[in-house]
């Protein structure tokens, strides 16, 4: 699929930049230029000018050869949590949920086609990727990602699969566009997702939206769990009872604060005088 047309004011340049940060995660931590150049698609002396301003800027240490992010990259993020305050209001609640259950829970949003992890207590490791905040997962194969894609608007559900690469990550993902659509019908009706190892084996969720004081669902919640330990039934039994009361005192929060936010990276309430 070509790709779409971009607008008059689109800053190429800027785009290849942020790919270049982008290009170093946590299994290439260090690259060097002709490896930046392949991952974002660049010529060498491309590359080589971006990481150097990069450098110049604080962004990028490098030894000559290697090129490694400095911690100087954590205020890009930064400036997103400051301003974005769901994540320390619901904090409280998932740490009461995690010495309920004794699983680990999350709170996410929506950017773009994919779940970003905004706030995280975990307990134990159970999946083969690190999870921290500001880790991404494809939203169609995430407990979290359905509860929040199920209430969206029904022409923007037929968009987002049309472009969505509906892949198998385990035997079990649903790969097909109406076997994903009848699922997120179900999601809407009875409130909560669970899936079941389609994002990796041995992984089970329970998912539940968070929605602010005009109703809009602006976040997702989880457990996650191994599947050894809990089938869906005990999930569902045992666990989601707990999410779903943790939820809505989150929500009883958010009215309160009077927070009203968007998918990420949407608006947040701005008001005020600035300069």
């Amino acid at each position: 699929m070509p790709a779409a047309p971009r607008a008059p004011y689109f800053v190429r340049s800027f785009e290849r930049g942020l790919a270049v940060i982008r290009a170093f995660d946590a299994d290439h931590p260090c690259l060097t230029l002709s490896e930046v150049a392949r991952a974002c698609d660049l010529t060498r002396a491309a590359a080589r000018r971006f990481l150097l301003t990069l450098v110049d800027l604080g962004y990028v240490h490098t030894d000559g050869r290697l090129f490694r992010l400095t911690p100087r990259v954590l205020e890009l993020g930064y400036s997103y949590l400051a301003s974005f305050t769901l994540p320390e209001l619901a904090e409280p609640y998932l740490e009461q949920l995690v010495a309920q259950v004794r699983e680990s829970s999350s709170l996410c949003v929506l950017d773009g086609d994919d779940i970003v992890y905004v706030a995280r207590v975990p307990t134990r490791r159970i999946m083969t990727a690190t999870i921290t905040v500001g880790t991404r997962f494809p939203a169609h194969v995430t407990s979290v990602g359905r509860v929040i894609l199920a209430h969206l608007p029904d022409e923007e559900i037929t968009d987002r699969l049309a472009r969505a690469a509906l892949r198998p990550l385990t035997a079990r993902t649903i790969v097909s566009a109406d076997g994903l659509r009848a699922e997120l019908r179900r999601v809407r009706r009875q409130g909560y997702a669970i899936v079941d190892q389609e994002l990796e084996e041995g992984l089970r969720s329970v998912a539940a939206p968070v929605r602010d004081r005009d109703g809009e669902v602006v976040a997702g919640v989880n457990i996650a769990v191994h599947a050894s330990r809990n089938s869906a039934e005990s999930v569902r039994r045992d666990l989601l009872p707990h999410l779903l009361a943790t939820v809505a005192r989150i929500e009883a929060d958010l009215g309160v604060a009077g927070t009203v936010t968007g998918r990420a990276p949407a608006a947040f309430p701005c008001t005020g005088t600035h300069r």
